[in-house]
């Protein structure tokens, strides 16, 4: 190989690892340059997590010291407020009105019965000329307000019960006639039988109330007068409140007679009506233990609690207690004390009567032995009995020779 090949190899081989170092050079750089945007990005992150954090801190801090007040709380519900029977929304741009209908039982309908219904609700749906919205709530029966007032009526029968006994006794111990005697019997036989069909009404009904699976279904038709429909511009809030209830109320008649022709009878909420079916709504699960008229009597519409000192409420339902059990212990031991009374004159009625039923008893034995001790024994041994004096008698009068 001469000279000039081996000069234009070494020459070829320079060029090419210049190239090499050219690229890696290169390379190098690249990722130089990518591990600096990594970190860069690491720390990008890091700071935006960093406020992140100081803003959720900052939004929690915020939250804390948020106090929720009455408006704010009406600014949650869907509604106003309620009026003249009417729910108003949308700061009085939008007014509702509730018709109640009393559902039919339609499996126990007959056939024609059923297509009566069918065809009176057709042509129901056929006299529509304005939407309205069909709304059904299930509820608890809450038998607590019956109970009361059937144990009120209970101890009012009671005492009715107890001044009917005693009316009696003062009957016979007066010396009545028998007719007024058995009227004024029958009278405290038919107060008993009230008072003992009270106690059991009132003790299954509470058993009942136990099972909190009664519930009763609710219906409900929804219509809605929108003043935007109409120019009302020229006319203040009064007077857009009277055109809708106006509207309303002449819709709401409508519906009610198209529906009694399904044999549904329907009426119109008033506002307390309208009020309790949307505390049920907004409260289903405490809507069993608190109804409205308890929340209302609680305070809970109040921003702050007028309740009395706790030892107040404490002393005077003591002294209901104390006056329920007087009245409770009185009329049992006026009771007790009747019963007693009616088995002392039971007793002394028998033991004024005890001679002349010796004398019967024994005439009864001598007629069952009479075929025995012959007809003309008998009748001797019979005048001897009406003739004979008591053991009673006899012993009294040798007491009193002796």
């Amino acid at each position: 190989m001469s000279n000039d090949q081996i000069s234009n190899l070494l020459t070829i081989i320079l060029i090419v690892m210049l190239v090499v170092l050219f690229i890696l050079i290169i390379v190098y750089f690249v990722l130089r340059r990518k591990t600096k945007n990594t970190k860069k990005e690491k720390n990008e992150d890091t700071l935006i997590r960093s406020k992140s954090n100081t803003a959720t801190t900052t939004a929690s801090s915020k939250t804390n010291t948020i106090t929720y007040n009455k408006q704010s709380i009406f600014s949650f519900m869907e509604f106003d407020k309620i009026e003249d029977n009417m729910i108003i929304r949308k700061n009085g741009n939008k007014f509702l009105m509730v018709i109640e209908c009393q559902g039919v039982n339609y499996d126990l309908m007959s056939g024609l019965e059923k297509n009566s219904v069918e065809q009176g609700f057709i042509q129901f749906l056929n006299t529509l000329r304005y939407p309205i919205q069909i709304y059904v709530q299930t509820r608890t029966v809450n038998l607590e307000s019956g109970i009361i007032k059937y144990k009120d009526r209970i101890s009012a029968i009671g005492d009715r019960l107890l001044k009917k006994q005693m009316e009696y006794n003062r009957k016979q111990s007066m010396g009545y006639s028998q007719e007024e005697l058995e009227k004024a019997r029958l009278e405290v036989t038919r107060e008993q039988n009230l008072y003992e069909y009270g106690v059991d009404l009132v003790n299954n009904t509470e058993r009942m109330s136990l099972n909190k699976n009664i519930l009763r279904k609710h219906y409900y038709i929804i219509i809605d007068y929108v003043p935007e429909d109409i120019n009302t511009n020229n006319y203040g809030k009064d007077e857009i409140r009277s055109m809708a209830f106006s509207e309303l109320y002449t819709k709401a008649q409508a519906i009610i007679s198209a529906l009694a022709v399904c044999n549904v009878n329907g009426k119109i909420l008033d506002s307390n009506q309208l009020a309790e079916l949307l505390y049920i709504a907004y409260n289903r699960d405490d809507a069993e233990i608190y109804d409205l008229d308890k929340a209302l009597n609680a305070g809970y519409d109040e921003l702050y609690s007028t309740g009395e000192d706790v030892l107040q409420k404490r002393i005077k339902e003591l002294d209901k207690k104390i006056e329920r059990d007087a009245q409770r212990l009185a009329n049992d031991s006026l009771r007790e004390a009747m019963a007693e009374s009616e088995e002392q004159k039971r007793v002394r009625e028998k033991e004024a009567k005890m001679d002349d039923l010796i004398k019967q008893m024994a005439q009864i034995i001598i007629d069952e032995n009479q075929e025995m001790v012959g007809s003309d024994v008998a009748e001797m041994a019979k005048e001897k009995v009406k003739r004979r004096r008591t053991t009673k008698k006899a012993v009294k009068t040798e007491e009193e020779e002796g």
